[in-house]
C-alpha cells in the first residue's frame, strides 16, 4: 500500500487548462504572521548561511557583524558615542573568540576600532577589509561593502 501512495504522489500531474503550472497565487501574508526579516547585508547574511562551518562561514559571519558597526555611522542611524564604544567592545571581546585567518583579525579589529573614529577613518577600515577578505567573500558580498564604504566616504 505504501508503495502505491508514493507511486501516485510522485506520477506527473496531467495537464489541465492551465498546463503543468499552478495559476497566479496572491502572496499577501496572514494577519498573524510575523514580518519578514530584513537584513543590513543581505548578500554576507547569505554567504553566511549557505556556507560550511569554520573557514568562510567565521569570516563571513565577522565581516557582518564589523559592517553592521560601520553602517551605523551612516546619518539617520547614529548611535550614542557611549554605545558605540561598549558595542566595539564586546564586538572585539566576540572576534577574539572566533577563529579567523591571521590576516583577516586585524583588519576587522580595525573597522571596530575605527567605527568610533568617525565616517572618513571607518570608510578606509572598511576598504582594508575588502582587500583582506577578497577570497572569502562572493562578489555580491564584496559589493555590498564597497557600497558601503562609499557611502561612508560621501557623507
Amino acid at each position: 500500500m505504501y508503495c502505491a501512495v508514493v507511486r501516485a504522489a510522485l506520477r506527473p500531474v496531467a495537464p489541465h487548462r492551465w498546463g503543468r503550472h499552478v495559476p497566479h497565487v496572491f502572496a499577501t501574508l496572514p494577519p498573524y504572521a510575523v514580518a519578514p526579516t530584513q537584513f543590513r547585508f543581505p548578500a554576507l547574511a547569505a554567504l553566511a548561511g549557505r556556507s560550511a562551518l569554520g573557514g568562510q562561514r567565521e569570516v563571513a559571519l565577522a565581516t557582518y557583524m564589523a559592517a553592521r558597526l560601520a553602517h551605523d555611522l551612516l546619518p539617520g542611524r547614529e548611535l550614542d558615542p557611549a554605545v558605540c564604544e561598549e558595542r566595539a567592545g564586546a564586538a572585539k571581546h566576540w572576534l577574539s573568540t572566533v577563529t579567523l585567518p591571521p590576516q583577516v583579525r586585524p583588519a576587522l579589529v580595525r573597522l571596530v576600532e575605527a567605527s568610533n573614529s568617525g565616517r572618513a577613518a571607518t570608510a578606509t577600515a572598511v576598504r582594508g577589509v575588502i582587500a583582506v577578505t577578497a577570497p572569502q567573500l562572493d562578489k555580491a558580498a564584496r559589493l555590498e561593502l564597497d557600497q558601503l564604504a562609499e557611502a561612508l566616504e560621501s557623507r
